[in-house]
């Protein structure tokens, strides 16, 4: 079945030079983000992959922020910070949105998911979750109740790293959910190592390394290379890893 797209609700994004006052300062010493132009997003699901420390998560976050989310995650409904940690990026941002607007949307951070967990239990909205409490569940399973019962139709989902807390049987599992929602309008921007993820057939798929960002095919990703060589060459690659050119004893 042809999925039907959102229709850009994210159309492109792009880096306002003249408001950085200096390049040498974090995040805009990233090469990534110092070499910046436009970065069009795909109107069903855009990839952000690389190395860690590149910049994908960074950018991803400013994206969500400048759009009115919480920069710890959940909603643009959720207000709370237990700490500043979000970088300044997303004021130097210039971001092009379609003309359809969003009826729904979520910023899903792994790292501070425990406490979007937490404002769900403060703000009594449980129900919306799968009716148990988040912290109740195991990581995975939170992340599931996330993505089941608070994703819907028409709506902007920014994730970062959702396959920290999923099992690869769950990362599939995530791709036919996506391909659900996708064809009820929704778009999606993901930071992600998964190269299960970035599978999802049509997505664009931006690389961020020490020359910048680049769009790439998927088997092109590092993730996919990676991956694909280690389960090829598993003996080999444990050998020159460890050092060793025999079996241990």
């Amino acid at each position: 079945m042809k999925s039907v797209f959102a229709e850009h609700f994210l159309d492109w994004v792009e880096l306002r030079p003249e408001t950085i006052p200096s390049f040498e300062t974090y995040p805009f010493s990233l090469p990534a983000v110092r070499r910046l132009e436009r970065l069009e997003f795909h109107p069903a699901v855009t990839f952000f992959t690389g190395e860690n420390g590149t910049g994908k998560s960074t950018l991803l976050e400013a994206v969500a922020v400048a759009l009115g989310f919480n920069a710890e995650g959940g909603s643009r409904n959720f207000h709370f910070a237990t700490r500043a940690t979000h970088s300044e990026l997303h004021t130097a941002l210039r971001i092009a949105r379609g003309i359809n607007k969003p009826r729904t949307g979520f910023f899903l951070r792994a790292e501070s998911f425990y406490n979007v967990a937490t404002e769900v239990e403060n703000l009594e909205m449980t129900e919306h979750y799968g009716g148990t409490s988040l912290h109740e569940q195991s990581h995975g399973e939170s992340f599931w109740s996330l993505v089941m019962h608070r994703f819907g139709p028409n709506g902007l989902y920014f994730l970062d790293e959702p396959e920290s807390a999923l099992s690869a049987t769950r990362q599939m599992a995530l791709l036919a959910r996506m391909r659900e929602l996708v064809d009820r309008r929704c778009q999606f921007v993901i930071a992600t190592h998964s190269p299960i993820l970035m599978a999802y057939p049509g997505a664009a798929i931006y690389r961020f390394s020490e020359d910048g960002v680049a769009r790439v095919p998927y088997e092109e990703t590092d993730a996919y290379v990676v991956t694909r060589r280690f389960l090829e060459n598993r003996g080999t690659m444990l050998e020159e890893l460890f050092g060793e050119t025999g079996e241990r004893e």
